[in-house]
Protein backbone atom coordinates (compact mmCIF):
# COMPACT_ATOMS: atom_id res chain seq x y z
CA UNK A 1 0.00 0.00 0.00
CA UNK A 2 1.42 3.36 -1.05
CA UNK A 3 1.52 6.04 1.62
CA UNK A 4 2.85 9.56 1.80
CA UNK A 5 3.09 10.96 5.30
CA UNK A 6 3.88 14.61 5.90
CA UNK A 7 5.33 15.90 9.14
CA UNK A 8 7.10 18.94 10.50
CA UNK A 9 4.29 21.45 10.45
CA UNK A 10 3.54 23.69 13.38
CA UNK A 11 3.13 27.24 14.55
CA UNK A 12 5.89 29.79 14.17
CA UNK A 13 6.27 33.54 14.21
CA UNK A 14 6.90 35.49 11.07
CA UNK A 15 10.52 35.24 10.04
CA UNK A 16 10.87 31.77 11.47
CA UNK A 17 11.64 28.49 9.76
CA UNK A 18 10.14 25.05 9.47
CA UNK A 19 11.23 21.91 7.70
CA UNK A 20 8.53 19.67 6.33
CA UNK A 21 9.12 16.02 5.54
CA UNK A 22 7.21 13.70 3.26
CA UNK A 23 8.03 10.08 3.89
CA UNK A 24 6.88 7.64 1.26
CA UNK A 25 6.32 3.95 1.61
CA UNK A 26 5.07 1.27 -0.72
CA UNK A 27 6.95 2.50 -3.75
CA UNK A 28 10.02 4.54 -4.67
CA UNK A 29 8.39 7.95 -4.63
CA UNK A 30 11.65 9.81 -4.16
CA UNK A 31 12.83 8.53 -7.54
CA UNK A 32 9.91 10.18 -9.27
CA UNK A 33 8.38 13.60 -9.74
CA UNK A 34 7.27 14.93 -6.38
CA UNK A 35 5.67 18.16 -5.35
CA UNK A 36 4.54 20.29 -2.46
CA UNK A 37 1.17 21.99 -2.54
CA UNK A 38 -0.64 24.13 -0.03
CA UNK A 39 -4.16 25.26 0.56
CA UNK A 40 -5.29 28.02 2.86
CA UNK A 41 -8.89 28.28 4.08
CA UNK A 42 -11.08 29.79 1.41
CA UNK A 43 -8.34 29.71 -1.18
CA UNK A 44 -7.51 27.44 -4.07
CA UNK A 45 -4.78 24.88 -3.82
CA UNK A 46 -1.43 26.30 -4.83
CA UNK A 47 1.57 24.46 -6.18
CA UNK A 48 4.54 25.43 -4.05
CA UNK A 49 7.36 23.40 -5.54
CA UNK A 50 7.71 20.56 -7.99
CA UNK A 51 10.88 18.58 -8.38
CA UNK A 52 12.38 15.67 -10.27
CA UNK A 53 15.43 13.65 -9.23
CA UNK A 54 18.66 15.24 -10.38
CA UNK A 55 16.69 17.89 -12.23
CA UNK A 56 15.58 21.47 -11.73
CA UNK A 57 12.96 22.44 -9.20
CA UNK A 58 10.12 24.78 -9.95
CA UNK A 59 9.09 27.15 -7.18
CA UNK A 60 6.06 29.36 -7.02
CA UNK A 61 6.99 33.04 -7.18
CA UNK A 62 5.50 33.54 -3.73
CA UNK A 63 8.10 31.24 -2.14
CA UNK A 64 11.08 31.63 -4.44
CA UNK A 65 14.23 32.44 -2.48
CA UNK A 66 12.67 31.35 0.81
CA UNK A 67 11.70 27.70 0.30
CA UNK A 68 13.98 24.89 -0.81
CA UNK A 69 13.23 21.27 -1.60
CA UNK A 70 15.55 18.36 -1.18
CA UNK A 71 15.13 14.63 -1.32
CA UNK A 72 16.78 11.66 0.28
CA UNK A 73 16.31 8.85 -2.18
CA UNK A 74 17.53 6.02 0.09
CA UNK A 75 15.12 7.25 2.77
CA UNK A 76 12.40 7.75 0.17
CA UNK A 77 11.71 11.19 1.63
CA UNK A 78 11.11 14.66 0.25
CA UNK A 79 11.78 17.75 2.32
CA UNK A 80 10.65 21.35 2.17
CA UNK A 81 12.83 23.82 4.03
CA UNK A 82 10.84 26.99 4.65
CA UNK A 83 12.69 30.09 5.79
CA UNK A 84 11.60 33.67 6.36
CA UNK A 85 8.05 32.51 6.85
CA UNK A 86 5.24 35.00 6.41
CA UNK A 87 1.67 34.97 7.71
CA UNK A 88 0.49 34.40 4.15
CA UNK A 89 2.35 31.08 4.17
CA UNK A 90 -0.24 29.78 6.61
CA UNK A 91 -1.90 26.76 5.01
CA UNK A 92 -2.22 23.01 5.00
CA UNK A 93 0.78 21.65 3.15
CA UNK A 94 0.53 18.48 1.11
CA UNK A 95 3.07 16.42 -0.73
CA UNK A 96 2.28 14.48 -3.85
CA UNK A 97 4.18 12.02 -5.97
CA UNK A 98 3.70 10.78 -9.48
CA UNK A 99 2.65 7.19 -9.95
CA UNK A 100 4.78 4.70 -11.83
CA UNK A 101 4.81 5.89 -15.41
CA UNK A 102 3.32 9.20 -14.37
CA UNK A 103 4.72 12.63 -15.04
CA UNK A 104 4.86 15.93 -13.23
CA UNK A 105 1.94 17.16 -15.32
CA UNK A 106 -0.25 14.29 -14.16
CA UNK A 107 0.57 14.55 -10.48
CA UNK A 108 -2.49 16.56 -9.48
CA UNK A 109 -4.96 14.20 -11.13
CA UNK A 110 -3.42 10.79 -10.71
CA UNK A 111 -0.61 11.15 -8.21
CA UNK A 112 -0.40 9.86 -4.68
CA UNK A 113 -1.15 12.40 -1.97
CA UNK A 114 -0.47 12.69 1.72
CA UNK A 115 -2.92 13.85 4.37
CA UNK A 116 -1.20 17.16 4.90
CA UNK A 117 0.51 19.01 7.71
CA UNK A 118 -0.63 22.38 9.03
CA UNK A 119 1.67 25.38 8.99
CA UNK A 120 0.60 28.48 10.88
CA UNK A 121 2.64 31.67 10.81
CA UNK A 122 1.73 34.46 13.18
CA UNK A 123 2.70 38.08 12.76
Amino acid sequence: QVQLVESGGGSVQAGGSLRLSCAASGYAAASRCMAWFRQAPGKEREEVAITVPYGPTYYADSVKGRFTTSRDIPKNTLYLQMNSLKPEDTAMYYCAAARDGGTCSSITKTGYWGQGTQVTVSS
